[in-house]
């Protein structure tokens, strides 16, 4: 397959250069976030033992959909570090790379003298980044770590669900996303830092924790009340009413409430516009506290009516609502559409491609996908060809296995 030839050069990170040398998701995903937006994304896979991700979720015609999404704007090669012909590659590339990506168990890399040491040696403006379950030291440094054991460790599971069901993981990755948005921030942070020290240094990003940043102040509520949150389902401790509701025509919406004018809002379009005269309406948790009532009012009103009348109702209102939407109707939703959130890209191997666009719209520099995921191993001589390598390098790496 014929290599991209569309490079970025208005990308707001042209010129910055990043080995994803990471597994399935949270650290290919941070790659891919720095190549959205310009830098040059090169995705070294082992030989014969491709990222899993290329045969995660539905293939079409033996390709795997996800990689066409998490391998976007990366060219891809081929590199067994274990071998001594693969190590000195690594370190030719890293000795011109701005960024590394690694996901190995702690110490893999040391085992096959790649750990920081050597690679600071190569490139001291080097930024590794190290994503692993746990982090790279503690007791459990060695485990071996996924997104699903995050969300269970870090009290995700234990507040989702029913009250008197079991705790529920999430049916995707979001340990894993929020670890790539966390580890693509961290390396822009320390860019950033080399900017004003001209040394690079290494990013220790375990999984566990970003997760538990996003669940907010639980620690410091137990730190200082002993207070443990319970699983609540749909509604919130903090304000009611909030939750799905079910419509007459048999859809659902969901109401929520996190302002106090807005919850005015909500009991005058119900018709029930005394219940804000009651004492305990007047917090968030004062109307928590009386759940029962306020989704009884809010619940009958919207099972009565179409999910096109409550949302008309809604907006007319100024209250907040949104449908429950599975996939078919974000394809079709008008704002996801206005914004291209859902963007087609053209691939050689499928054609054109549907698949979420850029994180975020920037007025002067744009972030872009400028090709879908490519086949494994598919710019391996390109790269290395860019690398100064000659086709007798090239054989003599073949012949040893390293490529």
């Amino acid at each position: 397959m014929t290599a991209p030839t569309t490079a970025s050069t208005t990308g707001p990170l042209t010129g910055l250069r990043v080995l994803d040398l990471a597994t399935l998701f949270a650290g290919p995903m941070a790659a891919t976030l720095l190549g959205d937006f310009g830098a040059e994304v090169v995705k070294i896979e082992h030989p014969a033992k491709p990222d899993p991700s290329r045969g995660h979720g539905p293939s079409k015609d033996g390709v795997g959909l996800w990689w066409k999404m998490l391998g976007r704007n990366k060219r891809t090669m081929t590199l067994d570090l274990s071998r001594p012909g693969g190590r000195a590659t690594l370190l030719r590339l890293a000795a011109r790379t701005d960024v590394i990506i690694e996901n190995f168990r702690p110490g893999t890399l040391e085992k096959w003298d790649l750990g920081w040491p050597e690679l600071s040696a190569a490139n001291p403006r080097l930024v590794l980044a190290r994503v692993t379950g746990f982090g790279q030291f503690g007791p459990y440094a060695h485990r071996p770590g996924f997104g699903t054991l995050a969300e269970a460790m870090s009290g995700f599971a234990a507040i989702t669900g029913e009250p008197d069901s079991p705790p529920t993981l999430p049916p995707f990755g979001l340990a894993d996303s929020i670890a790539g948005l966390t580890t693509a921030y961290a390396v822009m942070t320390a860019l950033a830092a080399r900017e004003r020290t001209g040394e690079g240094q290494v990013v220790d990003l375990a999984l566990i924790e970003p997760i538990l940043a996003a669940l907010g102040p639980q620690p410091l509520w137990y730190d200082q009340l002993g207070h443990v949150q319970p699983r609540t389902g749909n509604r919130s401790p903090n304000n009611a009413p909030r939750g799905v509701y079910r419509t007459a025509d048999a859809t659902w919406v969901a109401v929520s409430t996190s302002a106090q004018s807005v919850a005015e809002r909500v009991m005058h379009l119900v018709g029930r516009p005394e219940l804000i005269d009651e004492p305990w309406f007047a917090s968030g948790a004062g109307r928590a506290a009386h759940a029962d009532v306020l989704d009884e009012a809010v619940g009958g009103w919207i099972a009565a009516r179409t999910r096109g009348d409550v949302l008309a109702a809604f907006e007319k209102a100024e209250a907040a609502v949104a449908p429950v939407q599975d996939v078919r109707d974000v394809m079709a939703d008008p704002q996801y559409q206005a914004l291209d959130t859902v963007t087609t890209v053209d691939d050689p191997e499928l054609g054109p491609l549907r698949m979420q666009n850029v994180l975020f719209r920037l007025s002067a520099t744009p972030g872009a996908i400028r090709w879908a995921g490519r086949p494994h191993g598919a710019d391996t001589e390109e790269v290395l060809t860019e690398l100064g390598l000659t086709p007798g390098d090239l054989t003599a790496l073949r012949a040893e296995g390293a490529l």
